[in-house]
């Protein structure tokens, strides 16, 4: 059976969902959660994303994220391969860390109040499994991006973006005020009994007016093909990455010759293929290939070396 359509477009807003291999652990510690946001921060560098709100628990997570170059699909294949990787490698253990395909909700950004729901239904996520005590506030949770919405701009991270769902809640301006009085309209809400949009937020495939969701299905329509995430995006991974490497040719004045005629291991190739690896998403069968660099083995090791500083120039 074909899978469903992933819609992407540029600006596209999703609603992420994903849940460890037979609902079991993700995360066995602090440590991991800490390695799992480190590599969010990363996919975001590398993919331009916008994160709205995201939440861990212990054996999914959610993560509401813009993505202005439409390139969900490449950006989440890198994200949890990469997480995964890194906590197989820390915990010495093999195969699936995640259950399938992960859920993606496309969420109407159009400044209707969607958007603030489902970042609302994400921060509230800890009080509805039972994390929180009654007397407890929920910026206690620490693992969610609510207590850094109520931080400084310099003590958030870049890719965190707030102003769109304060906006939606009507707070026009980040300061102190403004986040206590987010603060203290959250705290109201996790006593309140649930919006029925909650249930469209579990069970549906977008959340929006009834054009969004007829605009979404008229970007839909004639996609179901091969490729079955469409063609349409604003700029592809591969395109950026054959830019990247136009970029670096050019500065050096080399030619697609003398990047041929250059050693596997010389050191301006071995910059470019780094750049490549850390400002896109290409896996490194990619790198090696375009670079003409040998192996993948051969560059993982080398990369690898640089990045410890056991390389000289």
């Amino acid at each position: 059976m074909a899978r469903k359509l992933r819609v992407e477009y540029p600006g596209a807003i999703y609603h992420v969902l994903n849940r460890g291999d037979r609902r079991e652990a993700i995360f066995m510690d602090d440590t991991d959660r800490e390695h799992f946001t480190e590599a969010l921060g990363e996919a975001c560098q590398k993919t331009g994303w916008q994160v709205h709100a995201w939440c861990l628990m212990a054996n999914h997570f959610h993560l509401v994220v813009e993505t202005p170059q439409g390139n969900l699909v490449a950006g989440m294949k890198w994200f949890l391969g990469t997480y995964t990787s890194r906590f197989n490698r820390r915990h010495k253990v093999l195969g699936h860390l995640f259950s399938g395909r992960y859920k993606a909700l496309v969420v109407d950004g159009s400044g209707t109040g969607y958007l603030r729901t489902v970042c609302e239904y994400v921060h509230l996520n800890p009080v509805r499994a039972g994390l929180l005590r009654a007397e407890e506030l929920l910026r206690a949770y620490r693992w969610s991006s609510f207590p850094w919405y109520l931080e400084s701009v310099s003590q958030r991270p870049g890719w965190l973006r707030v102003d769109r769902v304060l906006g939606e809640e009507g707070i026009l301006k980040d300061s102190p005020a403004g986040r206590r009085e987010f603060e203290r309209r959250l705290e109201e809400r996790r006593r309140q009994e649930e919006p029925e949009v909650y249930a469209g937020i579990r069970r549906g495939w977008c959340l929006g007016e009834e054009a969004f969701r007829q605009e979404l299905l008229e970007r839909m329509e004639g996609r179901m093909g091969a490729n079955h995430y469409g063609a349409e995006r604003a700029e592809s991974q591969e395109q950026k990455a054959q830019r990247l490497v136009a970029e670096e040719l050019r500065r050096r004045k080399w030619t697609e010759h003398d990047l041929g005629a250059r050693n596997k291991g010389d050191w301006g190739k071995l910059e470019i293929a780094q750049r490549l690896r850390q400002e896109t998403v290409m896996p490194l069968s990619w790198i090696a290939e375009r670079m003409q660099m040998g192996c993948v083995a051969y560059l993982n090791n080398r990369l690898h070396l640089l990045r410890k500083g056991k390389l000289k120039k």
